[in-house]
């Protein structure tokens, strides 16, 4: 059984992850944006497709997470296949202590 301090560890790693996440995806929201009216470059073409990928990723993981008993799953899923995961779900991010 984890302890307390571990599982705030654990839960803090995964909201930076998110974070990470979550700023990816606003920068793809505002290339795609960009590539309407312009030309992009083939960086800003590969950080689109990259976070498409993640975001195809991300719905088959969030749909058994929801399963009934999802929670026990997805572990093992991930253990199975780990290229499930989006990227900023595979690197640890650095744990700052608050």
């Amino acid at each position: 059984m984890k302890t307390v301090e571990e599982i705030k560890i654990l839960l803090h790693k995964n909201k930076l992850r998110l974070h990470q996440e979550l700023l990816q995806s606003k920068e793809a929201m505002h290339l795609i944006r960009k590539a309407t009216h312009s030309h992009l470059t083939e960086e800003e073409k590969l950080k689109i497709r990259i976070q498409m990928l993640d975001i195809c990723k991300a719905i088959p993981a969030f749909t058994v997470f929801m399963l009934p008993g999802g929670a026990l799953l997805l572990p093992l899923l991930i253990k199975l296949i780990p290229d499930i995961l989006p990227s900023a779900f595979r690197d640890d991010p650095p744990v700052k202590k608050e």
